[in-house]
């Protein structure tokens, strides 16, 4: 299942990119920009600023979707019965579904539309949620992109078993992972982590000799001090092949999906992380001799 399939992309990778976000994440970290990532089923959103009522939508699922006290919609989203049957019903775009079953070939056909723009350096990212907890299909796909010679980068948290991501090497050509943090207490608060996990499968995938850059999220009150960051930096640099660390600075572009998914934003009113506080950090990472970005 995913929710997007993002085209002519220039991040998270070299060149132009078809981004294709897969549904489903072993974490479920409080900054979340795609909170509806987090499911591996389909994800409801609603925003009451744009509907009508005209209640189509409770037509189609009367014993989960009512009208509340004032005025907007109640949604019992664990009842939904007919996701699918919901796409496409309200024409406001007050209620939308999140989350598509798409075939390896109907992935492939999206993806050749890009090709061409492509040129040496582009390709396709596969990212989520996480990429690595999807089934055999993944494997389906890899394979099919490198017949066609198109090179694949993957976003990982590497919060998988080793198995899953041991299936993906020779046929990923870099591993965009997703570093956070060194202590246990505050990556199993703040993400419903494991260190040890996302730390041994690291060491693994450097031993295996593959083509990674470690991107550090530099968020407030979770890892945002010079202690915690020099902390991840000291952990890269005792992996032989780590040659580059990004700084995702926090941002809050999707803090408004929370609400619309009938969650709880955990950050709270906690502003984005200027560039200019990530200097330090850069600066750590060249001392040791680190190539540095911020942003993927």
């Amino acid at each position: 299942m995913i929710f997007n399939i993002q085209r002519f992309s220039t991040h998270d990778g070299n060149g132009v990119r078809t981004v294709v976000f897969y549904k489903g994440c072993p974490l479920s970290c409080w900054w979340c920009s795609n909170p509806e990532s987090q499911s591996f089923n389909y994800s409801f959103l609603y925003d009451k600023k744009f509907c009508k009522n005209f209640e189509d939508c409770m037509l189609i699922e009367p014993k989960s979707i009512s009208r509340s006290s004032d005025g907007s919609l109640q949604i019992n989203r664990e009842q939904i019965q007919n996701p699918e049957n919901l796409k496409n019903t309200c024409i406001s775009k007050a209620l939308t579904v999140s989350g598509e079953q798409k075939s390896v070939h109907e992935i492939l056909s999206e993806i050749e539309k890009d090709r061409v723009f492509y040129g040496k350096n582009g390709g396709v990212t596969l990212s989520g949620g996480e990429p690595l907890s999807q089934g055999t299909d993944l494997d389906e796909l890899l394979h099919a992109l490198k017949v066609r010679k198109i090179s694949v980068n993957i976003e990982t948290t590497l919060h998988v078993a080793w198995q899953k991501i041991e299936r993906c090497i020779g046929l990923v050509d870099t591993f965009l992972v997703d570093l956070k943090h060194t202590q246990k207490d505050k990556l199993k608060k703040y993400t419903g982590g494991n260190t040890s996990l996302v730390m041994s499968n690291l060491i693994r995938l450097d031993n295996a000799g593959v083509n990674y850059i470690v991107r550090i999220p530099v968020i407030p009150e979770f890892n945002h001090s010079e202690t915690e960051i020099s902390e991840l930096i000291d952990f890269v640099s005792t992996l032989k092949n780590a040659r580059e660390i990004h700084f995702l600075p926090y941002h809050t572009f999707g803090k408004e999906k929370y609400q619309m998914l009938g969650l709880t934003y955990k950050m709270g009113s906690i502003t984005a992380v200027k560039h200019t506080e990530l200097e330090p950090y850069i600066a750590l990472a060249q001392n040791k001799g680190f190539k540095t970005k911020i942003g993927g």
